[in-house]
């Protein structure tokens, strides 16, 4: 089974989940697309690492982009503008995960936040992410719950998976 990275729901406003995340490490690419960041993430993970290890593949995989940055960036958040990451099994911490031999691999550990988050099932498309994070920021706002940064998407499922059977979910900082 593949492990998912842990968080615990403090509260559910509508179809919003606010939830608390211990620290993550997150093997980052910038700039690429989704599809050539993904394999450059795969290989790190079946072996092309310094000491040649595989990593288990865990959920979800986060990736932001164009579509994510209709929110002003504040500072750094989970994941930044067109970028896409592995999290790392949590076994591992900043110290002992494996060094990537891909210079376009970043290791980033990020310390524990709290999260909005809006699950939702289908293929994770521009018009479908844009009403998600659209839902996921009026709830927010109709609230009064401060966010910071832009959201960005969160894919638990591999591309053979069914859309009706996909589990995704948009995501915020929550300040």
């Amino acid at each position: 089974m593949t492990e998912s990275a842990p968080y615990e729901v403090l509260e559910s406003i509508e179809d919003v989940e606010i939830r608390r995340y211990p620290t993550i490490i997150l093997a980052k690419v910038r700039g690429l697309s989704d599809d050539m960041a993904f394999r450059i993430l795969f290989r790190y993970i079946t072996g092309e690492n310094k000491v040649r290890k595989e990593i288990a593949m865990t959920v979800p995989v986060i990736s932001t982009g164009p579509t994510y940055q209709r929110i002003a960036m504040t500072r750094p958040v989970l994941s930044d503008e067109d970028s896409f990451s592995f999290v790392m099994p949590s076994s591992y911490s900043i110290s002992t995960v494996p060094e990537p031999l891909d210079r376009r691999v970043e290791m980033t550990e990020f310390k524990p936040r709290r999260l909005a988050v809006l699950r939702f099932s289908g293929r994770a498309h521009d018009d479908s992410l844009k009403e998600k994070e659209d839902r996921l920021t009026s709830v927010l706002r109709s609230k009064g719950i401060q966010f910071k940064g832009a959201p960005f998407l969160m894919r638990y499922n591999g591309p053979g998976t069914p859309g009706f059977l996909r589990r995704n979910e948009v995501a915020v900082e929550l300040a």
